[in-house]
């Protein structure tokens, strides 16, 4: 009996001081003192990730938790600051996070908060103050289902934001519940394009920057992150070609390649906050944005009213959508890799057919035309006559060029002759240059051969008259 009461004395002693060390442990006067008083805050932050995962009060507000008395607790000495300054934030939170405090720091919203403006952005802007929890968290401010209305809850206040920028729209999400990716988000598809998934989350730089995701240059490979992602976009049924074919285009080549932002990205057509591809009966009006003189014609064509009826995308009928190439004389006829001859065919039964050959005629006069002047005036110039007025004025062909194939558009042979005419008369013009400039040489040439033939008689004849006077 004595042993057994020894032993169970023991093992209250033992049992009894490891919970004692397990609660000194897990003391937190922070915590205690302000749920005792009722603190909302404290209540919510026990529910959070932060307190699950062992970050106290301390670890932000400074202070030490251990100290039941409130004055040793709040001690500054033992760095009690209370509530940081907005600034300070972002590096409070660094010394957990400090892969993102870096990334932030060279932000777009970091200039804004070190502008002077407290009311600038920072972590607790997004993520909340003491009731943070994982991004995978439904409830979480940032997670794809949610993180459009917290960008929004500063970016369409226009108060707001004219404190940084006021030429910035204050629209976007507006634009953005019209559009293809608003529309699936706010059905509940996490995979749907959200701002974070363009703009980035914390390294957010100035749409004018370079080294911005969404400058002009980069935005192709960016939506191309899904749009060119087989295995992400399987379940939306729509092809992952965009980015690979926008690359060997026109578009592409000019943007990418050469560096020119006037040539259309993406968003140029598909719009940017409210993206959604253009409609059929739309194609032609969205291509007009720059082309506009092509889109008048075809608007007044004989084609615009067929493709409406067969519900077919006009422009993109003939020059495709993302793999679009130069265009050039060859799309008009008959041969192999011809536009035309996709749906027409030189036969008698096809009305189309004289048309097409009309302006094919017309352009090759121009181009052919151009060429032979060319030879022309290059000959009599390696003769050693003066033809540069006549080469100069052959450069006027080049915009009669350009304006010929833009009438093209209208599909009327009339227009089209009518655009190519100048040109026309100019290499008219230029041949006729160029052949009176080799005649006039060859010219030249016989009657200076003569004269020397008659020059040298004379001085033969001279010579002989001389003898005869020596005699």
């Amino acid at each position: 009996m004595r042993l057994q009461f020894m032993m169970t004395l023991m093992m209250l002693i033992v049992f009894g001081c490891i919970a004692f060390g397990d609660d000194s442990k897990t003391k937190d006067s922070c915590v205690s003192c302000h749920t005792d008083t009722g603190s909302a805050e404290a209540v919510a932050f026990k529910q959070y990730i932060h307190f699950q995962n062992g970050i106290s009060c301390a670890d932000c507000h400074g202070g030490d938790p251990s100290k039941e008395d409130m004055e040793q607790a709040m001690d500054p000495r033992k760095g009690f600051i209370g509530v940081p300054h907005a600034t300070d934030i972002p590096t409070l939170c660094g010394k957990c996070h400090s892969d993102v405090q870096q990334d932030f720091e060279n932000s777009a919203h970091a200039n804004a908060l070190k502008s002077g403006n407290n009311k600038g952005p920072q972590c607790i802007s997004c993520h909340g103050i003491h009731n943070i929890v994982a991004i995978s968290d439904k409830h979480s401010p940032v997670s794809p289902l949610n993180v459009t209305k917290t960008c929004s809850s500063c970016h369409s206040n226009a108060l707001y934001m004219k404190q940084f920028n006021p030429s910035l729209p204050v629209d976007q999400y507006e634009k953005y519940l019209t559009s293809v990716h608003g529309g699936l988000n706010t059905k509940g598809d996490p995979k749907a394009a959200t701002c974070v998934s363009c703009h980035s989350n914390h390294l957010v730089y100035a749409v004018k920057d370079p080294r911005s995701p969404v400058y002009p240059t980069k935005i192709p490979a960016t939506c191309g992150k899904c749009h060119g992602d087989s295995k992400y976009m399987a379940e939306y049924d729509i092809p992952t070609t965009q980015y690979q074919d926008y690359l060997k285009s026109v578009h592409g080549i000019a943007l990418i390649k050469n560096s020119d932002l006037s040539a259309p990205a993406c968003n140029s057509c598909h719009g940017n906050h409210g993206a959604a591809p253009p409609g059929l009966e739309n194609v032609a009006s969205v291509c007009g944005q720059c082309h506009q003189s092509n889109a008048e014609l075809y608007e007044k064509s004989i084609h615009h009213a067929v493709f409406q009826q067969r519900s077919l995308p006009g422009c993109v009928v003939c020059h495709s959508n993302h793999l679009i190439q130069q265009p050039d004389d060859s799309m008009v006829g008959f041969d192999k890799n011809s536009t035309c001859g996709k749906c027409h065919a030189d036969i008698s039964g096809d009305q189309a057919a004289p048309v097409i050959r009309s302006m094919k005629q017309v352009l090759a006069g121009l181009s052919d035309g151009q060429k032979e002047a060319t030879q022309f005036l290059n000959h009599a110039e390696q003769l050693g006559m003066d033809v540069a007025e006549a080469k100069y004025s052959l450069k006027d062909v080049n915009q009669s060029m350009i304006e010929t194939r833009v009438q093209i558009h209208s599909f009327d042979p009339k227009q089209v002759l009518e655009s190519a005419s100048p040109g026309l008369k100019v290499i008219g013009q230029a041949k006729e240059e160029g052949q009176k400039a080799i005649k006039e040489y060859y010219f030249r040439r016989k009657g200076l051969g003569i004269s020397t033939l008659l020059l040298t008689v004379l001085a033969v004849l001279l010579y002989v008259k001389i003898k005869q006077i020596e005699k």
